[in-house]
Order: structure tokens, then C-alpha cells, then sequence
């Protein structure tokens, strides 16, 4: 696709890049058929060769409008178009690109600028999001159906262990994992523990940068980006570093392990964020490594509880961001669980991070849809690997849904027969 760059960002590094970006695009239109808004909406500037025309306007100076924001809000990142596209097309980059420039020439109206406000003060908090979930849970019965809809049941996390291994990783404890699920980092160190592997928390780490990234607040963004490295950096550097840094939360992963490139323009941070997303593993790309050792331990007597129908719903973040396809259902198929993908598995469920707020009614009909095509499975259960799409989901049905660790976690407690 052929450009002609404005003056505002020609001659710099996003500038370039987006350039480099929309010369790939050759307006095959591919894409276009796995977007899940495109398919609700059935407009073209609801699709990723759409919206990669209207970014195109903006970078090269035409007016930009309420109406460019508005089909820009509504693309979830999900970033299928990638998998799709033939060409490479980097959409979810340029989708950050177009986004901050459009934030800064369209002013939002003042609900939205609240809301938008709340969620990014108050999400990446640990301690803030904490509160405020446990306030909504004591008071859920007063609340509407929606709001009662989106506050999940009080969950607990079981023990973590206290044994010491001499092979050691770091777990991210992200920000609203450890109050909305917390039993699954908890799960996770379990599953370690049995394993022969210390699962280490950093105090100080935090929110992994996506939630304000994906706002429009990207400076604030890499501050988190930041933190997260200096908390994790004693335990990278020397002669007792540890082997991986592992998330449990897909969504989180997909961020950490771009760390490099958002920091590549920082000389103080470039090498050591390149060092952190090297080092970052989704959680089922680590177990692997260790099928035999969890063929054995499950021989005992585990295979047989873990032995059920499940449905497995791969996040976006996973399957398309990460580009890791399969390796959960392996994992869980060698523990003796009967998986199963629904019809159209490579789509969005609705979530997106805080697009289940910002964009309910279209995050709604993509979860009853997700939900719809999960039910055909017959499973009774679901599992994800992401927990925003587990309390998205599980927002919409009696079914229960979890994390697929806890599944390996319960199959290893279960005692032998």
C-alpha cells in the first residue's frame, strides 16, 4: 500500500514503522473474513483492511473524526488478522500507532473520559482493584443484573508451597489475577512444587503494561514496563538467575514478551528488556518439558479424576498474539482430560481486556456466541488460559469455568488407587 507520510510523524521511529507496516498490506481482504466485529457488523471500516485505510488517513494528515475513534474503539486487538493475513501484515502495531494519534486529536466526552480514567488508576493497583472487587462482592445482591453479571463469585486460593528447589522461575502476579482467580498462580506452584520447581514471586512486580497500553496511555505503560524489569532483574542477573519468567495469564504474556521492542528506543532499558522477554514462557510452553515427569506422577491415580469431557477456549492473546496453538490440549489430553474445541475456536469471546467495559454490547453478543459454541461440545466444564476471558465467560453461564493448571493441579492431589 503506497504512502505519503504527514510531516508530524514522517521522519520518526513510529512514523517509519508504520510505514514499513502498511506497505505490506497488498488490500487482499482476508482478513476481513476472521474479524469477529466485521462479522457482527457487516461494515468494511469495521475490518482490519478498513480500519488500516482510516489509520492510512490519519498518518498521512487527513481530518480525524469521532467517527475514525469510534471504528478504531471498537476493534478488540485480537489480532486473528494476523494469523490470517498472507503478507505479515503487523495490524495489532499499527493499530497502537493510529490509536494514540487519534487520542490526541479527538477529545472524548466526559463519561467516557471517567471511565476510562477509573479503569486505568484503578485496575493496574493491586491493592485498589482488591478492595473495590471485595466492596462489589459484599453489596452484589443490591446491584443490578448487569453489574451483578460482571463481579465474579469470591474465589480462594489454596496453599502455596514452602519447599525449596534448586531449579527456580519467576511467576508474574499481575494485577487483577490474584483477586479475581487467585487460585491459579497457586495451582501453578503446586504443579512446580511436584515437578522439583520453586515458582518465585517478585514483590514488587506489578501490572504488566497491557491495560494502559491498550488505553492510549502508552508512556504510563512502559513506566509499568519498567517496574516490572527492575523487580525482576536480581533475579535474572548473576550466576543463580532463574530459568524462565512464566505467565499464567496469556494476556500478560503476550505484553512481557514484547518488552524488547517497546523498549528498544530506551538505552537505560533496551538490553535488559530484551533479556526479560527472551526469558518469557507462557506456562504451556514450560510444561512441556517436563510430559514424562507428569506421566508418571499422574500414573498413580490422577488420570483417572482428570479423566472428563472439558472444553478448552484459546485465548486470542495465546493463540494469535503468541502464535502458540496446541500445546494445552496436549498437556491436557497426556492427563487423561477428553478436550474439546468448539465450532470457530479461533474467535474472540469478547473480553479483550477491558473491552468487555468499554464496549458491552458487542463484548456480549461475541460471549454468547463463544458460550453457544462451547455448549455444543457437551463438556461440563470449560477451561481458558487467560482470566479475563474466565470471568468473561463465566459471566454468561452456570458452567463452571477455570484455569486448564488447576485441572493438572487437581489430577496431582487426587490420591493414588
Amino acid at each position: 500500500m503506497q504512502t505519503n507520510l504527514a510531516d508530524f510523524i514522517k521522519h520518526t521511529r513510529e512514523g517509519a514503522e508504520a510505514e514499513a507496516i502498511l506497505r505490506a498490506c497488498v488490500h487482499c481482504g482476508f482478513c476481513t473474513a476472521t474479524c469477529p466485529t466485521y462479522q457482527l457488523l457487516g461494515d468494511e471500516l469495521d475490518g482490519p483492511r478498513g480500519r488500516i485505510y482510516l489509520i492510512k488517513q490519519v498518518l498521512e494528515g487527513e481530518p480525524v473524526t469521532v467517527k475514525t475513534q469510534t471504528h478504531l474503539d471498537r476493534c478488540l486487538t485480537c489480532r486473528n488478522c494476523e494469523t490470517t493475513c498472507p503478507s505479515g501484515v503487523r495490524y495489532g502495531r499499527l493499530l497502537d500507532i493510529g490509536r494514540k494519534v487519534v487520542e490526541q486529536r479527538v477529545q472524548r466526552p466526559l463519561a467516557e473520559r471517567a471511565m476510562r480514567f477509573v479503569l486505568k488508576q484503578g485496575l493496574p493497583r493491586r491493592w485498589l482493584f482488591t478492595a473495590a472487587l471485595r466492596a462489589g462482592q459484599l453489596v452484589k445482591p443490591v446491584l443490578s443484573k448487569p453489574m451483578q453479571d460482571k463481579l465474579p463469585r469470591l474465589a480462594f486460593a489454596g496453599r502455596w508451597p514452602t519447599r525449596t528447589h534448586a531449579r527456580k522461575m519467576l511467576v508474574l502476579a499481575g494485577c487483577a489475577q490474584p483477586a479475581l482467580a487467585p487460585n491459579i498462580n497457586a495451582a501453578a506452584a503446586r504443579v512446580f512444587d511436584a515437578l522439583g520447581v520453586q515458582l518465585l514471586v517478585a514483590r514488587k512486580a506489578g501490572c504488566c503494561g497491557a491495560l494502559r497500553h491498550h488505553l492510549n496511555e502508552q508512556e504510563a505503560a512502559l513506566d509499568d514496563v519498567r517496574r516490572n524489569i527492575d523487580a525482576w532483574w536480581p533475579y535474572v542477573a548473576g550466576a543463580d538467575a532463574v530459568e524462565a519468567i512464566v505467565m499464567t495469564a496469556s494476556g500478560c504474556g503476550v505484553m512481557v514478551k514484547d518488552y524488547g521492542h517497546l523498549l528498544a528506543h530506551d538505552q537505560a532499558y533496551a538490553a535488559k528488556a530484551q533479556r526479560i522477554a527472551a526469558l518469557t514462557r507462557d506456562l504451556s510452553e514450560v510444561l512441556p518439558q517436563f510430559q514424562a515427569e507428569l506421566a508418571g506422577k499422574l500414573a498413580g491415580g490422577g488420570a483417572g479424576k482428570a479423566a472428563q469431557r472439558v472444553a478448552y477456549h484459546p485465548p486470542c492473546t495465546l493463540q494469535h498474539g503468541q502464535q502458540i496453538r496446541g500445546k494445552v490440549e496436549g498437556l491436557l489430553r497426556a492427563a487423561g482430560v477428553d478436550v474439546r474445541l468448539c465450532g470457530d475456536s479461533h474467535l474472540c469471546c469478547g473480553s479483550a481486556g477491558t473491552y468487555s467495559i468499554l464496549q458491552p454490547e458487542l463484548a456480549l453478543q461475541l460471549r454468547d456466541r463463544k458460550l453457544a459454541a462451547l455448549a455444543d461440545t457437551e463438556a461440563g466444564l470449560i477451561v481458558s488460559a487467560n482470566v479475563g476471558c474466565q470471568v468473561h465467560l463465566q459471566s454468561g453461564t452456570e458452567t463452571p469455568v477455570k484455569h486448564w493448571i488447576e485441572l493438572i493441579d487437581d489430577a496431582l492431589a487426587a490420591p493414588a488407587v
